[in-house]
């Protein structure tokens, strides 16, 4: 906790700006213009780029030098600018110093007068801000192009455009003892579980963080306390899929200087959704639907089925097959099993360096890894083309749901060691221990497999199939009902 946070506002105007500049270290973007209010001294502060010059002049600056009230004192002043001023559509007053350069610092112009142990802090936002766009990373064909931003004011009126309705409830708070970030906390209070909300603000409210730079600073907080190897939060960039989820009861929340929004809580099916589902008929819905559970489990489990049958079930395959192998295999230096996870890995390096490389130079490291890499190490017998070419599939596949590329990562890997060493009575082993472990993940008492999961017959009118939009809008279905 900062040493000034439960300091009062000094009344003398000498002192308290002589105190804020000491609380400020007399940082160079901290402006104070001195000037008289109506006879008294009065200071008005600001953060250099975090406001609007133009707003800041028209709406403050000119009618606030026109103030002129007979034998005035501070009190009378405030109260005036309170009842007959507007300045600002966004008000509110700072009683203590950590209440005012939280304000400060987040585009406000203060307003401190001789005389009075408060301030007046104006809404004149103006930094610079990246606009709109589409998101990154949730592509679409026919749903809304626009993605949420970092600024949460933005992403709080992109909700509100979606949602009109009262129900809507948008608890805006300040987290982080350093950093004073605003967090949103956005729910429909008719839908939501009143225990969700309320667990969720305990653990909020009980964070000890001195930052909060992104959403993976908050989400260890809020999940389940028992690890999990599959996220029990979702995050999402899109409004529309936001709120989406709102409608379900759950709850979501923003975070300034991010663009993922955060969803409690997360149910494992929802990775294989899109927006894209709920604008094709149902039928071809549904065939899209089973080809991502499709390609799941060959991202999952093709390697390492291709490694237990090749060392521990060659009688699984016919002649032409064994044959094709056999001849690959012949001239390669190294084990099956270790062929394979050392592919994975260089995939997985490939993949680490296109992605943090600029984009320029990004491209051209896929071209060379790809081309370059792939063919002369086939070509020179260090890696079998079957190999390759299964490893390949694998990848391809895992890129049809995103959402799971790091669960897959890892589980791919430790499916090839199963299989290696104990075939498919291995992979099975494993693969038990895998469902075990994803039916056994909660969060605030939801199954992460529900309707699964436990098994709700009405949730699965989303899961095995696609129905149509008249059968799904029957009643009103919210997550509670998967509540243990």
């Amino acid at each position: 906790m900062n040493e000034y946070a439960k300091e009062r506002i000094l009344p003398k105007l000498s002192q308290n700006l002589q105190r804020i500049r000491e609380i400020a270290h007399n940082s160079s973007d901290l402006l104070v213009n001195e000037f008289v209010l109506s006879g008294l001294p009065a200071a008005l502060l600001c953060c250099e780029g975090m406001l609007s010059t133009s707003t800041i002049t028209e709406l403050i600056l000119r009618p606030i030098v026109e103030i002129q009230l007979e034998h005035p004192t501070a009190e009378q002043i405030f109260q005036h600018i309170q009842k007959h001023q507007l300045f600002s559509t966004d008000r509110a007053e700072a009683l203590n110093y950590r209440d005012l350069f939280r304000f400060l610092n987040s585009g406000f112009a203060v307003l401190v007068l001789e005389g009075c142990p408060k301030a007046l802090v104006f809404g004149v936002q103006g930094y610079d801000k990246r606009s709109v766009s589409t998101p990154s990373g949730e592509n679409n064909i026919f749903g809304a192009k626009d993605g949420f931003v970092e600024v949460v004011r933005t992403n709080m009126s992109l909700i509100r455009r979606r949602m009109k309705s009262p129900f809507l409830k948008l608890e805006l708070g300040c987290y982080g003892d350093k950093s004073q970030t605003d967090l949103c906390i956005c729910y429909l209070y008719d839908r939501v579980p009143q225990a969700l909300i309320q667990k969720i603000k305990r653990q909020l409210g009980s964070m000890k963080l001195e930052s909060i730079l992104s959403s993976g600073y908050v989400r260890p907080f809020l999940e389940t306390s028992r690890p999990s190897l599959f996220d029990t939060i979702s995050t999402t960039q899109r409004p529309d899929v936001f709120c989406a989820k709102l409608l379900e009861g759950r709850v979501g929340i923003l975070i300034d200087g991010t663009p993922f929004a955060l969803v409690i809580p997360k149910l494992f099916n929802e990775s294989f959704q899109s927006m894209d589902d709920y604008c094709y008929k149902p039928y071809y819905a549904t065939f899209l639907r089973w080809l991502k559970y499709a390609a799941f489990l060959v991202a999952l489990l093709l390697p390492a089925l291709y490694v237990a049958i090749a060392l521990h079930h060659p009688e699984l395959l016919n002649r032409t097959l064994l044959l094709i192998l056999a001849e690959s295999e012949e001239t390669a230096p190294l084990s099956l099993t270790t062929e394979a996870i050392g592919i994975l890995l260089v995939y997985e390096i490939i993949r680490e360096a296109g992605l943090r490389l600029p984009q320029a130079v990004g491209g051209a490291v896929s071209i060379v890894a790809g081309l370059i890499v792939g063919d002369a190490a086939v070509s020179s017998g260090l890696i079998s083309t079957p190999m390759l070419t299964v490893t390949a599939i694998s990848v391809i596949a895992g890129f049809v749901i995103p959402d799971l590329n790091p669960p897959i990562s890892i589980l791919r890997l430790a499916f090839v060691l199963a299989g290696g060493m104990g075939g498919l009575f291995g992979i099975s082993l494993l693969g038990a221990a895998v469902l075990f472990h994803i039916c056994a993940a909660q969060n605030h008492g939801f199954p992460l497999t529900a309707p699964v999961a436990p098994f709700r017959k009405r949730g699965m009118r989303d899961i095995l199939y696609r129905a149509d939009f008249p059968a799904m809008q029957s009643g009103n279905f919210t997550v509670e009902e998967y509540h243990e």
